[in-house]
């Protein structure tokens, strides 16, 4: 029931090592730091708005413009010569206090998109 409540009763949504949703654990690519942070940066087009960069924290801040509006921050730091940590945080600007899913769906889309651009390598 805990689980339930915090997938889908909830606007706010956040990956990490070791999570209890499969879907929301840290993803690690074969690829330099610079070409994941290049195509993170491009996953977000007009409307969306990319509001700060830290290419030396590896973080990128975004107001995302889509079917609902979203604040992201997207978190991409290299662990070791071609292998990089990519984290996301989701919080939905939907007006009340759920967003049925739709910050944990987004993250699982903007993961989807890098699967299709780099090798998903584990984390070790």
């Amino acid at each position: 029931m805990k689980a339930f409540i915090s997938r889908y009763l909830n606007t706010h949504s956040e990956t990490s090592e070791q999570h209890k949703d499969t879907a929301l654990i840290t993803h690690y690519y074969k690829a330099k730091h610079d070409e994941v942070f290049r195509a993170v940066e491009e996953m977000f087009p007009s409307p969306s708005e990319i509001k700060a960069v830290s290419r030396e924290r590896g973080e990128l801040t975004i107001t995302y413009k889509g079917k609902r509006r979203a604040f992201v921050v997207a978190t991409i730091i290299m662990v070791r010569p071609f292998r990089t940590a990519v984290d996301f945080s989701v919080t939905t600007d939907s007006g009340g206090p759920v967003d049925f899913g739709y910050s944990r769906n987004l993250i699982v889309q903007f993961y989807e998109q890098l699967d299709r651009q780099f090798t998903a390598v584990d984390p070790g």
